[in-house]
């Protein structure tokens, strides 16, 4: 595209003007995985190595990415054979920036959201290795009155070697201490699978409110997409609020969306979790739901915590509820935790009803001076489909410590159909070791077995995909 070599080009140029001035920092990192599947190559090696120069008031940045071949997160995609298009060598990441004042300018590859991302959010997730950042020019003007403008495309998911475009403006003001008001306009082009131009624009009023005792959030979205005569309307409302006294903290949420799903956004769940209503339908298309939060500190040891929240949709068919309940206690022994959660939700439409609840217990602990990381959940599900009615358990234990430099992380978990068959159930033991090669590099090796979910070991939570075999980064920082 020509804004790569546009940025290219200054990058040079900058380059040639100060060597001895430019502040230069940067990262890469590397990761083989040997996976014990019935894939064809088991074998997978990537690498990242991404830079940024600054000089004076410019920016610039470049990500180099190696996919020999990209492994996927989805655990399904096995590798019967290799292919030329499994194997990718590039320049993923472009970008340049100025920044005087209060003015900046950004060009290249985009994160950026425009309030509470309800109408607009460019970014990477992670969690699904899905990449949704623009590539775009986007302005800026930090002063009281904060202006954003953006203009830039993507590359469109229904279509290869197709882009959809993304333009519009955010806006914000505090009008007197702790209240700030916030507009937003958005425009969406759309490539649909015939190869044609769905339209899509968006505007929103938000509002944020601060102060000692009190922090409050609201923003409604109004959608309109349309092609010739078809027209779909769609809103979004999220309202927020948690009041402070003293040790007591009393918070609540209420959502509402209609049509509001599309790839550039990210509105909010309502619920500890983040849970969505249904496996089946796409956060945003049809829901409704409310969300109340509690927090209490008794005698400075104990922190008691409390999240509820209910959710359906338009019909009612579609029904969740999702509760948290925790106990932090702190003591000069160490401290310990004590929670149960539990997330439950029915379709009428396909009478199904699913129930998954566990306890979990965890503290931090010292053995004669050796200290320990402590955690034990056993999560138990419940499913119902038509007449057929299913359960199985999931247990787990975890242990972290530290030798020295080196953190050792040591889980089991397990899967039982019922009590009678402990011995003969699934066992996925798994070990994380984490050491600091040198001041600015880390080595990480995974082995064994993993389900899948939320995981936090050695100091870092992060979702992954179920997973057998070695994994090995190693990440270095300059």
């Amino acid at each position: 595209m020509r804004w790569k070599a546009i940025v290219i080009l200054v990058f040079v140029a900058v380059s040639l003007m100060g060597q001895n001035t430019l502040q230069i920092n940067g990262i890469n990192e590397a990761e083989f995985v040997y996976r014990t599947a019935a894939d064809s190559l088991n074998t997978y090696f990537s690498n990242e190595f991404g830079f940024n120069l600054a000089y004076r008031e410019f920016n610039f940045g470049m990500k180099f990415i190696a996919d020999l071949p990209k492994y996927s997160n989805e655990q399904t995609e096995l590798m019967d054979e290799i292919s030329p298009g499994s194997l990718s060598v590039e320049w993923e990441e472009l970008y340049a920036g100025f920044a005087r004042d209060e003015f900046s300018v950004h060009v290249g590859t985009t994160e950026e959201t425009f309030g509470n991302g309800i109408v607009f959010r460019s970014y990477k997730d992670m969690e699904f290795d899905e990449d949704h950042r623009l590539q775009s020019v986007l302005m800026r003007y930090d002063g009281k009155l904060k202006l954003k403008g953006i203009y830039g495309a993507i590359n469109s998911d229904t279509v290869v070697n197709r882009y959809d475009l993304a333009f519009g403006a955010d806006a914000e003001y505090p009008l007197f201490t702790g209240l700030r008001m916030g507009a937003s306009a958005m425009a969406f082009r759309n490539l649909s699978p015939i190869n044609t131009y769905l339209y899509r624009d968006v505007a929103a009023g938000r509002m944020q409110y601060s102060n000692a005792f009190l922090e409050g959030f609201a923003e409604y979205a109004y959608s309109k997409q349309y092609k010739a005569n078809d027209i779909s309307l769609g809103h979004a409302a999220f309202i927020s609020a948690d009041y402070f006294w003293d040790v007591l903290l009393l918070g609540a949420a209420y959502k509402n969306y209609r049509g509001f799903d599309y790839r550039l956004n990210d509105i909010p769940l309502g619920n500890y979790h983040g849970e969505t209503l249904s496996d089946a339908l796409a956060s945003g298309q049809d829901e409704e739901g409310w969300q109340l939060r509690a927090a209490y500190t008794l005698l400075d040891n104990y922190y008691l915590n409390m999240d509820y929240a209910e959710a359906w949709d338009s019909s009612g068919d579609k029904r969740m509820n999702d509760l948290y309940l925790g106990v932090d206690m702190t003591f000069a022994s160490g401290g310990y935790q004590l929670a149960w959660s539990q997330i439950e939700k029915v379709d009428d439409g396909i009478k199904a009803w699913q129930k998954e609840y566990y306890p979990t217990v965890s503290g931090d602990i010292s053995i004669f001076s050796f200290p320990l990381h402590l955690k034990a959940e056993f999560k138990t599900v419940e499913k119902r489909r038509f007449e057929k009615e299913s359960s199985h358990y999931e247990p787990q234990m975890q242990a972290d410590f530290v030798l020295d430099k080196l953190s050792v992380s040591l889980g089991l978990q397990s899967w039982w159909a019922d009590f009678d068959s402990i011995m003969d159930s699934k066992y996925n033991p798994n070990i994380e070791i984490k050491y600091p090669l040198f001041s600015h590099s880390d080595l990480l090796v995974f082995a064994g077995k993993e389900q899948g979910g939320k995981v936090c070991r050695n100091g870092v939570c992060k979702f992954v995909a179920p997973f057998e075999g070695i994994k090995v980064e190693l990440s270095s920082r300059f």
